[in-house]
């Protein structure tokens, strides 16, 4: 439980973890040195010099006079005076009389317990930080002591406080330069990675500690296997659809020379053949698009709406979406614009009504197109995506003949941005929602 609740302090980014461990032992050892051996160190010198102080001044207070035999104080170090600026009302109780000690300073109140147990000293000043003013009650009166602080404080060990300090920073920045000339070729690495996930293949050259180059050639070599592997399904799909093409044209042409009425089923069927060569062929090409370039999303959809409707096709602009020029992110124009073309056709094969929109957000740049059709169940959006699947109950397929490419198609051209093709239900026209999310 106590780990569950730290955990959503500690950093999150490789920079900050790592920072953390640095500093976390340096800080820790100097904890540790300074609680264990300075705080110790200090308390025992601060008191053996104090107590010896406080035997001078026991001595002093039975054995001198005041002010007479001021050269005998000085053989202590001290001064003697018969009036001090101290705040002590002499006719009062000494008992009465609280010591004179700032809140922080520490050392100053073990000092004034062991003077304190001098049966003559009745105030202890220590307003002032360098000298130390003390009250003694003789035989003939009050007398004043002033001697320097450095008789009862030893000043080693602030020193190698301050030390210990100023080397751990410094240190600590060099080490924080090494650390991250070390971190700098992973977080290349990820930044490879990342843009190679939304479609962007960049120059990256493994670099750094052994296992860092091990891992930067590892990645290239996986990047090479996936665009070889995506390069030959294409290649695949494309030969299959432009070797069936001839066929089919052969048939066509036979066809063509028989009696209409009976040719007219094969022609049919014809037409279905050539159908899913297209829709193989177009599948084929998302591998194959555009290359990334800086574009207006708006402009974009404002392109294939008009396409839609100089084609006739009831589509509509979704009301507060983003306007033109708002906004500019990577995109591959004609794939993306594949993939609405194949949503709105979708959903004016299963309705009558599409809207259409696109709004940004700090990360995402998200497409919409919404629809009246009979939509598609929650349990079986997932399965919808993928390639060569038809959802009978979900989509009437009475209204048009498909291979189930048209989904897996939209959600293709959505991994090659980066993103991902997302299905729901639509509030306005209570059919199905598409979004492609495209990070920016």
């Amino acid at each position: 439980m106590f780990f569950a609740w730290l955990k959503q302090f500690m950093p999150r980014s490789l920079y900050g973890r790592a920072t953390l461990i640095l500093l976390m032992p340096v800080v820790a050892v100097q904890l540790i040195v300074s609680v264990v051996f300075i705080q110790r160190h200090y308390d025992w010198v601060t008191r053996q010099m104090t107590e010896t102080v406080a035997e001078e001044l026991a001595y002093l207070a039975v054995g001198v006079a005041g002010a007479a035999d001021d050269e005998e104080a000085k053989a202590f170090a001290m001064t003697f005076t018969q009036a001090m600026n101290m705040r002590a009302d002499f006719d009062v109780d000494p008992a009465s009389v609280k010591p004179v000690v700032q809140w922080y300073d520490l050392s100053g109140r073990a000092m004034t317990r062991i003077f304190e147990t001098v049966p003559e000293v009745a105030v202890v000043d220590l307003e002032e930080g360098s000298r130390i003013k003390i009250l003694l009650q003789t035989a003939r009166g009050p007398v004043g002591v002033d001697f320097a602080r450095t008789r009862v404080a030893a000043s080693n060990p602030h020193q190698l406080i301050v030390i210990m300090l100023v080397m751990g920073a410094f240190l600590t920045l060099i080490a924080f330069f090494f650390l991250r000339n070390q971190l700098r070729p992973i977080k290349r690495m990820a930044e490879a990675a990342a843009e190679f996930g939304k479609g962007r293949s960049v120059p990256f050259t493994p670099t750094g500690a052994t296992e860092v180059r091990a891992a930067g050639t590892t990645f290239l070599e996986m990047r090479a296997r996936i665009e070889r592997q995506a390069q030959t399904r294409s290649l695949m799909l494309s030969g299959v659809g432009h070797d069936l093409r001839t066929p089919l044209t052969r048939l066509r042409l036979a066809l063509s020379l028989m009696d209409e009425k009976e040719a007219a089923p094969l022609l049919s069927d014809v037409e279905d053949m050539q159908h899913l060569v297209d829709a193989f062929l177009e599948f084929g090409r998302q591998d194959a698009a555009d290359r990334p370039e800086e574009a207006d999303p708006a402009a974009v959809l404002a392109q294939v709406i008009g396409d839609a409707e100089r084609a006739g096709q009831a589509v509509c602009l979704t009301v507060g979406g983003l306007v033109e020029g708002a906004v500019s992110v990577p995109l591959r124009p004609m794939a993306l614009r594949r993939a609405l073309d194949n949503l709105i056709g979708n959903g004016l094969r299963y309705g009558n009504a599409v809207q259409v929109g696109v709004r940004a957000t700090e990360r995402t740049v998200i497409f919409s197109v919404e629809d009246n059709g009979p939509g598609i169940p929650e349990a079986q959006r997932d399965e919808a995506m993928r390639p060569f699947t038809r959802l009978d109950p979900a989509r009437n397929q009475n209204r048009g003949s498909g291979v189930g490419l048209g989904l897996a198609i939209v959600a293709d051209v959505a991994r090659l941005h980066g993103g991902s093709l997302r299905l729901g239900e639509s509030e306005a026209l209570g059919g199905l929602l598409a979004e492609i999310v495209i990070p920016r």
